[in-house]
């Protein structure tokens, strides 16, 4: 670890620590502590992003690009039945190639050999959503739509209808039976942020419910202990998955990424029962100098890298760690797709587009997502038997799930669309 990082991550933890609500208070001064708490823990670890990472432009919502995928299903708004919405596809979907990857590789397949992520369509229903920002206090400010003036709610109440199979309702007890003893860990960037704070919020019920599960919230800021069942949730920052560090060029000290070198906070990882990763959010030109004496593989640094040879690198550095580092016969190992942004004609710096949108789009970009593709490619590679969660397809429908309110097209509301992405982990840890 460089001086910088290592006084980032010592002010990080003095803070955090300043900050943890005391395990003694009653519950409900422990969430109004913990809402005033993790809005400044929301702000450092924004600052802090934003500080140690290169940007051209400063909010990750402009930089972050369109993560589409796979093939062109669509259905004209006359079909959709007004008393009984739903987002449905053309029956004749081509699959892509990254999709017939996932079907030839046993590894990454949902068991069962149903396509559970992308063929089916968004149904409206009335039974969801499983929380709300009353019923749950952890909320990060930012997703907090309902709390930051959202009026609208259909957004929250969409479910996600496979085509051919089902995935099962969420239960909470039922999980935290599945996590006893356990630890279930959230790497990766701000989005898995955003989804750990959703399964936080599932775990945690009605807060008038006597048989509420008891919680403690650790010092870490980003880790709860759901006492009676003696699991933790818990989230760790890693935007690049590979570690961060500062070279000189010429008489200038430039800040690196160490494409060849894991995250250096990389130890809090180990041990962990069920780990779901993610990256590629930051994996831009806009947020990398464009590749310019930004990646570093030894004492080398690239006078110029693309961002798709860095990534290809990077995840194969993640993937030999996890080889190297996870026991396969205690720890389940995930990798969550790339979540999708939404900006107007798909261009990274163009305007956003999901300002007032209310209800899912009616059809994809058909694009496919190289990003994944790539992460595809270096898991069939692995020895670890890795998971794939799949969530791309299925979110680039979701145009109106996004806090858009607050400007932010890349990150979800909570509740929301993050909850389904639980559902489908959740379907995962039932069946394997």
């Amino acid at each position: 670890m460089n001086k910088s990082e290592e006084q980032t991550a010592q002010s990080m933890t003095k803070t955090e620590e300043k900050n943890a609500p005391s395990m003694n208070m009653t519950e409900e001064q422990n969430a109004s502590l913990m809402n005033k708490t993790e809005e400044q823990s929301a702000q450092l670890m924004t600052k802090t992003e934003e500080q140690n990472v290169p940007l051209r432009n400063t909010t990750e919502e402009e930089n972050a690009p369109l993560l589409n995928t796979v093939v062109e299903q669509y259905v004209s708004s006359s079909e959709v039945p007004k008393n009984n919405r739903t987002t449905s596809f053309d029956q004749k979907t081509q699959v892509s190639s990254s999709e017939m990857v996932q079907a030839e590789d046993k590894k990454i397949i949902i068991k069962g050999g149903c396509d559970f992520s992308t063929r089916g369509r968004w149904v409206y229903d009335k039974s969801y959503p499983l929380y709300t920002n009353r019923s749950c206090p952890f909320i990060f400010e930012g997703f907090d739509c309902q709390g930051n003036g959202r009026s609208d709610k259909d957004y929250m109440s969409w479910r996600w209808q496979p085509q051919d199979c089902d995935i099962p309702r969420f239960n909470a007890t039922k999980m935290l039976e599945l996590l006893r003893g356990k630890r279930l860990l959230y790497v990766g960037d701000s989005i898995n942020r955003n989804q750990f704070g959703s399964m936080v919020c599932m775990l945690v019920g009605d807060i008038k419910d006597p048989n509420r599960p008891r919680i403690k919230h650790e010092k870490g800021m980003y880790s709860f202990s759901f006492v009676d069942y003696k699991c933790k949730v818990e989230f760790s920052p890693s935007v690049f998955l590979v570690d961060k560090s500062m070279k000189r060029v010429g008489k200038k000290q430039v800040p690196t990424l160490r494409i060849d070198s894991i995250d250096h906070r990389s130890y809090h990882w180990r041990g962990a029962d069920i780990v779901i990763f993610d990256t590629e959010h930051w994996w831009t030109d806009q947020k990398t100098n464009a590749g310019v004496n930004f990646y570093q593989e030894g004492d080398q640094i690239h006078p110029y890298l693309d961002v798709y040879t860095a990534l290809r690198k990077g995840m194969k550095t993640w993937a030999s760690w996890v080889d190297n580092h996870t026991d396969p016969r205690k720890t389940q190992v995930f990798f969550r797709t790339s979540s999708p942004t939404h900006f107007s004609g798909g261009e990274w710096k163009s305007r956003r587009s999901c300002i007032g949108a209310t209800e899912p789009l009616i059809r994809d970009s058909g694009i496919a997502n190289e990003k994944d593709r790539i992460a595809v490619e270096v898991i069939k590679q692995m020895k670890t038997r890795v998971t794939l969660l799949n969530i791309t397809s299925m979110s680039e429908y979701r145009i109106d799930a996004h806090p858009s309110g607050i400007l932010d097209c890349s990150h979800w509301c909570l509740p929301g669309l993050p909850d389904i992405w639980n559902e489908l982990l959740y379907h995962h840890l039932l069946t394997n």
